[in-house]
């Protein structure tokens, strides 16, 4: 289980990071609306956080490809949709940076998609 943690937060670190990357070159650069760029990180963040909990994380309670890539799409989706809804709500109520709150966020749906992940999305 130590073992899994420890990938989880590895795989999980490289997706956050990969998501707010884009995130905010997606607002700074491109001058997107930060939700937009939000949705074009996780979907960017989604490939490296699959391929890393399949290859990695998951591996020795690994489903078939496809089920597994349907289970945490609909998995990572439901995380999306929280911190999408929090981003927004946040956005709108505070001052906080556009680039700290993304983080906030991204760290506290972290927890919730490890579970259902464990549980559900990568088992045989």
């Amino acid at each position: 289980m130590v073992h899994q943690i420890s990938w989880f937060v590895l795989v999980g670190t490289m997706a956050a990071g990969v998501h707010w990357m884009v995130a905010v070159v997606g607002v700074k650069y491109m001058h997107l609306n930060p939700l937009w760029a939000n949705l074009i990180g996780w979907l960017v963040a989604f490939v490296v956080s699959f391929s890393g909990h399949y290859h990695l994380t998951f591996r020795l309670q690994r489903a078939g490809v496809k089920q597994a890539i349907r289970r945490f799409f609909m998995i990572s989706a439901c995380g999306f949709a929280v911190n999408e809804l929090s981003y927004a709500y946040l956005l709108a109520t505070t001052h906080i940076r556009f680039d700290w709150l993304l983080a906030g966020i991204l760290i506290g749906v972290a927890g919730a998609t490890f579970v259902a992940s464990r549980i559900w999305g990568f088992k045989a």
